[in-house]
């Protein structure tokens, strides 16, 4: 899998600054930029995250470009509705090669690997010899398994980011969605430290929010996500 930070919105903090301090002052628009002068970022935007006023970071937007992961994990990702996707098409796309994930849970039983891949191999010859004989790509396709490895870039506004983390970060999200998310909020943490601050799965901020299916780690997952 890889993850890159392909564009994001200039400034984000500054941004999401200057859209909040338009709320709650009668300065206009061309005047913001003196108002924001010197301030401490980290603790305005502290106290606007603080209020929920999250409203403001929808002004932020950061684009990922992601490959390497599974169809099944990208059926997931592209669940969450407030973000844009832009996916590898394997209708007009042909795939001369399998390219597949294995699941750890296979790949660490040497025997079961070894059919999971045999298995996945084959439909990719399979769908090889169909396109070989003139059977559309769109088509053949069908035979290619949720282990197909596909590419996809996403962009969402930090508001969404954060939500987006909040689930897909925890514990509980299946594995490879979590390993994806974690990638995207070092690197938004990066540009936006402190937007992104106490993101994570919801035991970062607070209590965590799966009741008994908790996996009972909330220290630990907590300084690893403060880490970041």
């Amino acid at each position: 899998m890889k993850v890159t930070l392909l564009n994001f919105t200039p400034g984000p903090e500054k941004t999401v600054a200057l859209a909040a301090r338009l709320c709650y002052s009668d300065s206009t628009v061309s005047e913001l930029e003196d108002r924001v002068k010197g301030i401490s970022l980290e603790k305005f935007l502290g106290k606007i995250l603080k209020m929920g006023h999250l409203s403001v970071l929808e002004h932020a937007s950061f684009t990922f470009g992601i490959e390497g992961i599974s169809r099944a994990t990208s059926h997931q990702l592209v669940r969450h509705r407030l973000a844009s996707y832009s996916q590898q098409s394997q209708r007009y796309v042909k795939f001369d090669r399998p390219e597949f994930v294995t699941p750890p849970s296979i790949g660490g039983d040497a025997e079961k690997k070894a059919k999971f891949e045999k298995a996945v191999r084959g439909a990719y010859r399979l769908y090889s010899e169909l396109v070989d004989a003139g059977i559309p790509a769109e088509d053949a396709r069908f035979l290619l398994p949720n282990a197909a490895t596909t590419k996809i870039i996403v962009t969402m506004n930090a508001r969404e980011l954060i939500h987006f983390f909040n689930l897909r970060c925890c514990e509980r999200a299946q594995w490879e969605i979590r390993d994806m998310a974690v990638r995207m909020l070092e690197l938004a943490k990066k540009e936006a430290p402190v937007i992104f601050k106490n993101s994570g799965p919801a035991c970062v901020a607070g209590a965590c929010s799966e009741g008994a299916m908790t996996c009972g780690r909330p220290r630990e997952i907590r300084e690893k996500f403060r880490g970041l």
